[in-house]
């Protein structure tokens, strides 16, 4: 069809990156535009088992393009690395320079039967897509992955401007991320020469003044537009009858007392010591709280890839009989169904690293954050949930990142969170921003209008 247009997604190889264009394939598809959306086979598979959109409601026009990339080593993490951040991952981001042959392939071979190539890649893949831009009719969207007051951040602290007064005294990005990665993201800089526009899964009604800001940081004399279209995760939770995971910890859910419940995960890219495991567990007892905690390793490159025993993280003895001999808490030791746990009435918390992924499916659900960043531009999104939106708490200074937190102070924490004035004052005002960010995505909406906005300019 020579009228139409096409949409490729190239997403980055890491959980947090796969999902959040897998969502934006999804949004758009519904619009009625085919996507293509790109990867290795294993990269791919991982993105659709673990994709939070009911397969009933998938649309059929996105395409999954499986493309060969070498073979990885894929190492289990390591609890002992001095640097949280996901450095058994850099492999991974490295292979993905063989898929630029392919890309370049498929751009050209969708230009001649379409009326434009829309290739909308993650910031990190800018060296993947450049041979895009000298395909006449292909235009090239720029996606960034974390927040809006990240970005912003990072701006002023490369351009050497001063934050906001707000936020003053924290630490360099560059301080949570060790060299290699740092180096990868220098190397994509060079690439990304060619946008047409950049997309945010935000909303304006959480970061508005923020995506301006960054957008008027970064125009250097090109308007280029900046679209804010999130969340990208669904925002209305399904009703209990046509709930899609029969997940054992949602029965137990539907048995709690609304906002009981304080739910407890690092995302996929944080491996904690036995040591640090032991204190979690111990500040969950005493604080008294009924907790879901899920407690799996960290994602290796190739999710599905043998190579070695996965470590079997132990936790002090008898504990998992003791929460579930007082129904104190269940302890989930696989993938868990995240968004309909925060979605629950019962959920009332979540003990987070503050991933952007979580902290935007936390706020659109109305759920309260208890920050515990790891690495990256975690402990940014701390700050902007903690001190700027005030819909959280944090649990941990990140200035000393290399500290086991003690059981007194989690227990204290999640006390705060769940049983204090300052932590009900937060948790109503997530449960306003909540409910602000589910009405952007309705009609008539702030987001919905910006991905309206998205469709019309790349169809025009």
């Amino acid at each position: 069809v020579s009228g139409s247009v096409a949409v490729i997604m190239v997403p980055l190889p890491a959980q947090g990156h796969l999902n959040q264009l897998l969502q934006l394939a999804h949004l758009v598809a519904s619009c009625g535009v085919p996507v293509h959306y790109v990867g290795s086979s294993s990269h791919n598979r991982q993105a659709k088992l673990r994709s939070h959109v009911p397969p009933s409601s998938v649309p059929s026009d996105i395409r999954f393009h499986d493309f060969p990339t070498p073979p990885i080593p894929s190492p289990a993490p390591s609890p002992n690395s001095p640097y949280k951040f996901p450095s058994h991952l850099q492999p991974a981001f490295d292979a993905t320079s063989s898929l630029r042959g392919p890309v370049a392939s498929l751009v050209r071979s969708l230009s001649s039967v379409s009326r434009r190539v829309v290739v909308v890649y993650d910031s990190l893949m800018a060296s993947v897509v450049q041979d895009a831009a000298s395909v006449p009719n292909a235009e090239i969207y720029l996606f960034q992955p974390p927040s809006a007051f990240m970005l912003c951040w990072f701006t002023w602290e490369s351009i050497g401007m001063a934050p906001p007064p707000e936020v003053e005294g924290f630490p360099s990005i560059v301080d949570s991320c060790p060299n290699e990665f740092l180096k990868f993201v220098e190397s994509q800089k060079e690439c990304q020469k060619f946008n047409s526009g950049c997309i945010h899964n935000t909303c304006r009604v959480v970061e508005g003044r923020f995506v301006d800001l960054f957008a008027s940081a970064t125009a250097n004399g090109t308007a280029i537009k900046h679209w804010a279209i999130g969340p990208f995760n669904p925002v209305k939770v399904p009703e209990k009858s046509s709930r899609r995971s029969a997940h054992g910890c949602m029965e137990w859910l539907d048995k709690q007392a609304p906002s009981s419940v304080i739910y407890v995960s690092f995302g996929t890219t944080t491996v904690l010591s036995d040591e640090q495991i032991r204190e979690i567990a111990m500040g969950l007892e005493r604080s008294g709280q009924k907790f879901i905690w899920v407690l799996r390793e960290a994602d290796k490159a190739d999710i599905f890839g043998g190579g070695g025993e996965a470590r079997k993280i132990e936790l002090p003895q008898g504990f998992e009989e003791m929460a579930a001999a007082r129904d104190l808490g269940v302890v989930v030791r696989d993938w868990a169904p995240q968004l309909e746990i925060l979605g629950h009435p019962a959920t009332g918390g979540f003990l987070s690293h503050c991933g952007w992924n979580s902290c935007m499916e936390s706020i659109s659900m109305g759920v309260p954050i208890l920050a515990w960043p790891m690495h990256s531009d975690q402990p940014l999104n701390a700050v902007l949930i903690t001190q700027v939106l005030k819909i959280g708490l944090i649990v941990k200074d990140w200035m000393s990142p290399d500290d086991v937190v003690k059981s007194s102070a989690i227990e204290g924490a999640v006390k705060a969170l769940m049983a204090s004035e300052e932590g009900e004052e937060a948790r109503k005002r997530a449960a306003e921003l909540g409910a602000a960010v589910r009405g952007s995505m309705d009609e008539g909406g702030v987001s919905r209008a910006e991905l309206d906005s998205f469709i019309a300019h790349i169809s025009r």
